[in-house]
């Protein structure tokens, strides 16, 4: 398929060829869900965690013996019942929140993500957005031409970019992300998606679960 070719000035200065099979999947509402939700859920950290009465200091002493005293029997301590001891059924750090998903399943949801937003005029192909030197006033002028009124995007620069990531690193809303590592979260996230000319085949060749 054919699309515009955009300068770093968000002029557009030719026609570029794009490969179908990235850029002309029909919509799939459920599928990009579930590559979100999994890749939320991979990235999700089991912080929250409560000591048991095993893990809680003391008690291992019967408080008392076992009759006769006219109070209520105990082993311990730890109990959760007791002031000090162990909590019952709280969070656990060793909870595993990860869910797979099949790499056909992920790269079709980063395909749909991409032909969507391209349908929609999100995605713009750019010649070059190699800049001379990592300043961060460079790129932020290249997205500020793009959207100028709230500057947002997801830069996918070529494979020998490299000053780009460094200077796109501390301006808000702004991120810049190797043609071999699109995920649906980032690719749904930012208004924008600037694709450098060179990175669609890069794009094109590493994601080939399928054809």
């Amino acid at each position: 398929m054919i699309t515009d070719l955009y300068n770093n000035s968000a002029k557009v200065i030719d026609k570029v060829e794009i490969p179908d099979r990235v850029f002309g999947v029909s919509w799939n509402p459920d599928l990009v869900k579930q590559a979100l939700d999994a890749q939320r859920a991979n990235a999700r950290q089991p912080l929250a965690h409560t000591k048991d009465r095993g893990d809680v200091s003391g008690g291992g002493k019967k408080p008392w013996r076992q009759k006769g005293t006219g109070r209520a029997r105990h082993g311990s301590t730890r109990s959760p019942i007791w002031k000090g001891g162990g909590v019952a059924h709280g969070p656990r750090k060793e909870k595993i929140f990860s869910v797979k998903i099949n790499k056909k399943m992920k790269q079709a949801a980063i395909f749909s993500v991409l032909s969507k937003k391209l349908e929609d005029g999100e995605v713009k192909v750019v010649d070059s957005l190699s800049i001379a030197e990592p300043k961060t006033k460079l790129v932020s002028g290249i997205v500020r031409a793009f959207s100028a009124v709230k500057p947002s995007a997801l830069i996918v620069p070529s494979l020998s970019n490299k000053n780009i990531y460094r200077a796109s690193s501390n301006i808000p809303k702004v991120k810049s992300v190797d043609p071999k590592s699109l995920n649906v979260y980032d690719l749904l996230r930012y208004k924008n998606i600037l694709i450098e000319k060179d990175a669609v085949a890069a794009i094109n060749d590493h994601y080939n679960a399928f054809r």
